[in-house]
């Protein structure tokens, strides 16, 4: 027999027959009895021992209500594309040939960012889209970085990710959620505060960008400082959630920590987010009440790039202090004393919407009750808003 008509290698073909079993709620002997076939031959064929035909993968794929390349896909070949190198100056991007990245296509853009971004846990539990396989010589330093990717999957499940700059770890929650909703499709959150994550959307760098930043005047979320910033045409705005801000301390609070003027005592260590974060703003606000200066709050200067990382600071002994959301402070049994209560937006261009093949999947995953079940359950989060749109032109200024 030619090479060409050789049969493939069970280890070519990325079976996902498992996952969608599960995901249907469905036991081996179930899909068996529906299928035609012994229960044996599932557990054979999901283990990778042997391919089914094509008249059994029809069958598996009817019963399971999804189409066969949901179940059994070719793994890439290692097809190779050219991308926009986002976050890596060209000085430093002559290191990354034959680094792990992630790959979005957002509207006609590639997008490609190093895994690393992701942080220290995420880069060991996020698979990579492909490997950098050259840098082309660029014509200008304010020219695109351009760079030559080896795709390590297949470039249609690619397409289906969603790429999120914001603030909230439940992003990732919500991502595995939308897998078991539409196979191949994924979320990508990158951490980012309310002001970066709005301008990563409007370069064009990611799909959604998720804000918190409570308008000092009239005490509403959001929407005063998007209108600010963006054109109320091109964008929708959906509800995540609802969530407290406040003081992470220790448990026990052993620096009896109550307010921002507590902040300025000598024996008090800050952990503080970066500008533009909504935390950020939200302590720089209390300070300013409390006719304290950040040069008079010892760590003020000491700035990590997440609700998390701020939480690990102050469990870690690091700090005494900082702003973040109460699930964060649950999950380090830390204390937390709230501060205000605030929405968590998601922020999408209008055009998305329709041309993105798995967005929309993932707006309607939110609203899911299992998913908002589980969200809840993290503590800090009220979902009874959640998948809201809100009205971003304001009418009163028309």
């Amino acid at each position: 027999m030619s090479e060409q008509h050789r049969a493939e290698p069970a280890e070519n073909i990325e079976n996902r027959l498992r996952q969608v079993r599960m995901a249907r709620g469905l036991s081996q002997t179930e899909l068996a009895a529906r299928s035609g076939i012994t229960r044996q031959a599932v557990c054979a064929i999901e283990a990778n021992q042997y391919l089914p035909t094509t008249a059994v993968a029809l069958r598996l794929a009817g019963v399971l209500h999804c189409r066969i390349e949901d179940l059994f896909n070719l793994i890439s070949s290692g097809e190779e594309i050219d991308g926009e190198l986002i976050g890596v100056d060209r000085a430093s991007a002559a290191g990354l040939l034959r680094q792990r990245v992630k790959v979005a296509q957002v509207g006609e853009r590639v997008i490609v960012r190093p895994v690393t971004h992701l942080g220290e846990v995420l880069t060991y539990t996020v698979p990579a889209d492909g490997l950098v396989t050259g840098i082309p010589p660029g014509k200008a330093k304010t020219s695109p970085l351009r760079v030559k990717v080896r795709l390590l999957r297949e470039w249609a499940s690619i397409r289906e990710a969603v790429a999120v700059a914001g603030c909230d770890p439940a992003i990732f929650l919500a991502g595995d959620y939308l897998r078991r909703r539409q196979h191949g499709a994924s979320v990508v959150g990158w951490t980012a505060g309310s002001a970066a994550a709005v301008e990563a959307l409007k370069r064009g760098e990611v799909h959604v960008a998720g804000v918190h930043v409570v308008d000092r005047k009239t005490g509403e979320s959001n929407l005063p400082y998007l209108r600010r910033h963006l054109d109320p045409k091109h964008y929708a705005v959906v509800t995540f959630a609802a969530w407290e801000q406040g003081w992470m301390v220790r448990r026990g609070n052993p620096r009896g920590i109550r307010e921002a003027g507590d902040l300025a005592r000598k024996d008090v260590t800050l952990v503080n987010r970066e500008e533009g974060a909504g935390a950020r703003l939200l302590l720089d606000q209390r300070l300013t009440d409390a006719g304290v200066k950040g040069g008079q709050v010892r760590g003020y200067r000491h700035v990590v790039p997440s609700h998390f990382a701020v939480a690990r600071a102050v469990a870690d002994g690091l700090a005494d202090v900082g702003v973040g959301v109460g699930a964060a402070a649950t999950a380090f049994g830390l204390d937390f004393l709230p501060l205000q209560t605030e929405r968590y937006d998601l922020v999408v261009p209008a055009g998305l919407l329709k041309s993105h093949p798995a967005l929309q999947q993932f707006l309607d995953t939110i609203v899911s009750r299992a998913f908002r079940a589980e969200v809840e359950a993290l503590g800090g989060y009220d979902t009874r808003e959640t998948g809201m749109v809100r009205e971003l032109f304001d009418k009163r200024s028309a």
